[in-house]
């Protein structure tokens, strides 16, 4: 890694594992510079988006996303980070783990297997390739995830006094626009208080793709792709003028084949 500080996020619903967890991570490994504490699984995604960590240490069982929906959703970008799971339950497919793509410790944590996990996570970060590990992940995660919880059908948008009742499928983008979010649609535009990264909760991952921190896009209404530079990518929209960025995190959903 040509960087010398390891970044790590660390994600449980509960305050008490969190700082725990925490304390033990500064005992361990006190060179590792923890950049975000999150309080749920849309806030981990979220956070990492923004902080781009080396190692996250994700609770299984947290709303919104679970910490598998979570690490799915971060071994598909373009930097996956390493993934330790953090869980109270022997609920899961665990052994599946010890296929070396990520690890896991139980809660309350113990120093003696989080250290083991910590210098699995530390051989890991050596390696060259780290595109591997994400596709590695991608592979195991997407056998432990359970069957996809049902979506809301219609989005309420306000326009003055109207609700505007919008179906998912008529939604061309959506856009994070300071307080609100910023429903692009067939027909028009409207503002709604979702935010964003609540609205992945509740969308069809397949159909709505984030692109950019800010926005989530109908992968149907996707003209084409357009790359700038080296760092840089447009989106254009099917029968639209505006252009979308995309982040370097999501360039790769865009390969062509």
């Amino acid at each position: 890694m040509s960087k010398t500080t390891v970044t790590a996020l660390i994600a449980d619903d509960e305050e008490g594992p969190r700082e725990q967890l925490r304390a033990a991570l500064k005992r361990l490994w006190p060179e590792l510079e923890i950049v975000a504490a999150s309080i749920h699984g849309v806030d981990a995604w979220d956070d990492f988006l923004q902080h781009e960590p080396d190692v996250c240490f994700l609770d299984i069982r947290m709303p919104g996303l679970t910490g598998i929906e979570v690490a799915r959703r971060m071994a598909a970008t373009a930097t996956p980070p390493q993934v330790v799971f953090v869980t109270a339950f022997g609920d899961h497919a665990l052994s599946a783990f010890d296929a070396g793509a990520v690890d896991y410790v139980m809660k309350p944590v113990d120093d003696a297997r989080l250290a083991q996990a910590i210098e699995r996570v530390q051989g890991r970060l050596q390696r060259p390739e780290p595109a591997a590990a994400g596709a590695d992940l991608q592979a195991l995660l997407k056998q432990l995830l359970p069957a996809a919880a049902p979506r809301p059908k219609m989005i309420q948008a306000s326009l003055g006094r109207e609700v505007k009742m919008i179906a998912p499928e008529d939604v061309i983008y959506f856009e994070s626009d300071n307080r609100y979010t910023r429903v692009v649609y067939e027909g028009g535009e409207a503002l709604i208080r979702t935010a964003l990264k609540e609205l992945l909760t509740q969308l069809d991952a397949e159909q709505f793709w984030q692109v950019h921190r800010s926005v989530l896009v109908n992968s149907r209404c996707v003209a084409s792709a357009i790359r700038i530079d080296e760092n840089s990518m447009v989106l254009t929209l099917k029968g639209r003028q505006e252009k979308l960025p995309v982040s370097r995190q999501f360039q790769g959903l865009f390969k062509g084949q």
